[in-house]
């Protein structure tokens, strides 16, 4: 099928002048300037439906590009779906089956990516070996998991304690296991990859956990593998990483998520939305709230780690993993509260630069469309995500959140400013 792409206007569809209430409940945008925040989208659409087009040079409405792909029956973006809550039914990750049996070191491993990671590896009957500073404990058992698959879990995980900048630590103890396979998850810069290289000469395959982060900012979206990076990113690291490892020439595979989330998450992802729904508050949301962005579930990312390994399709080979479809800001609201069983939420918008957080991050979100094609993963592994957006997010809450546990405190420091200032635009 041959796809051209098309300019998307995306605007408020009711411009206003003053900031003005809307939503349930209320909220406040913050006008024209809002709206015109962000830049065009440039999104594929086939030639055959561009030809029906009453006029084909025409660039169309971000609602008008949806209605087509939904007209046709295709998974494109979906920014307006109604949402129905589910009966909760906890949902473990795929069983994927991974050539013979390796002897796998995983850099991390405790805390979120590696936590599933781990566990789908043990299940296919690979020798698991962590690799951390031991601040933390090396297993610990999962809400929802059984007694008997946790004591399996931990009976078969093993465990090598150190710190990944003692360099010559990594060498000699690494050398001195011989591992067949290395994953990386928190690996940040690449001077801590070349010792690992260095004493695992006859190493079959390194995995590695890089970031969507590093591509160029762009008005054609989505991001694909082979788009342009940006070599002043936060995560250069991890581009230098990707460079060294092409370098050097080993069995290399990259995966590439945008933003990750799901049970045991540290970053406040989904967990950000929750605390002000629990608190009855209202979800403060830069500009229009129509930026677009993508997640993709920690037990989805976990089953392509396992996808590419052994796998020769993947060998040196970079892949973006996240969720299919894409959401909105305001759309992910909604979806949190749905997740939760929460009522809608109240919406507020505001211009944050009219605004002076200091250091405090407001959002947690890149305030800017940022998401990536994963039509790759889906053809060359066969990558299907398990989870949806709703589920994902249901599956985080009844696992994490709604039982009372969360990584970090809530502050609604910038929230009371930015209401604070919202009302007083009001009065």
């Amino acid at each position: 099928m041959t796809l051209i792409l098309v300019q998307v206007s995306v605007t408020n569809s009711q411009p206003q002048a003053k900031a003005k209430r809307h939503g349930k409940g209320g909220g406040v945008a913050a006008g024209n300037e809002a709206a015109s925040h962000l830049p065009p989208l440039f999104l594929p659409l086939p030639l055959q439906w561009h030809q029906t087009l009453p006029n084909p040079g025409l660039s169309l409405s971000l609602s008008h590009h949806i209605s087509l792909l939904k007209n046709a029956s295709l998974g494109g973006l979906n920014l307006t779906r109604n949402y129905k809550r589910k009966v909760y039914q906890p949902k473990g990750a795929l069983h994927v089956a991974a050539s013979s049996t390796k002897k796998i070191l995983i850099m991390g491993g405790t805390r979120f990516i590696g936590v599933f990671l781990s566990r789908l590896l043990v299940k296919e009957g690979h020798q698991v070996t962590l690799f951390t500073r031991g601040k933390a404990p090396v297993t610990q058992q999962l809400p929802g998991e059984s007694d008997s698959d946790y004591s399996d879990f931990k009976s078969k995980i093993l465990h090598l304690k150190g710190d990944r900048q003692d360099f010559e630590f990594v060498k000699s103890s690494l050398s001195a296991e011989g591992f067949d396979v290395v994953y990386d998850i928190n690996g940040r810069e690449a001077v801590e990859v070349e010792p690992i290289l260095d004493a695992l000469p006859n190493l079959q395959q390194f995995i590695y956990c890089s970031s969507a982060g590093v591509y160029l900012k762009s008005d054609i979206l989505p991001h694909c593998e082979v788009d342009a990076v940006d070599p002043k990113s936060r995560h250069k690291g991890k581009l230098n990483t990707e460079s060294l490892l092409e370098k050097r020439g080993v069995n290399w595979t990259s995966l590439r998520p945008v933003y990750i989330y799901g049970p045991l998450n540290y970053n406040p992802v989904e967990e950000w939305f929750f605390h002000r729904l629990k608190a009855g508050r209202p979800i403060p949301i830069p500009n229009s709230g129509v930026q677009t962005t993508q997640l993709g579930h920690v037990k989805d990312l976990a089953t392509a780690f396992v996808r590419v390994l052994g796998n020769e399709k993947a060998s040196k080979q970079v892949f973006n993993i996240s969720g299919e479809k894409y959401v909105t800001f305001d759309g992910l609201a909604k979806a949190c509260a749905k997740a939760g069983g929460f009522p809608e939420p109240e919406i507020v918008h505001y211009n944050p630069k009219e605004l002076d957080f200091g250091k405090k991050k407001a959002f947690p979100f890149r305030d800017q469309h940022f998401f990536a094609s994963v039509e790759k993963a889906k053809h060359v592994l066969g990558l299907k995500p398990e989870f949806d957006l709703v589920e994902g997010l249901t599956d985080s809450y009844n696992l994490d959140f709604g039982r009372g546990t969360f990584r970090k405190e809530a502050d609604f420091s910038t929230d009371d400013m930015i209401l604070n200032k919202s009302f007083a635009l009001q009065s």
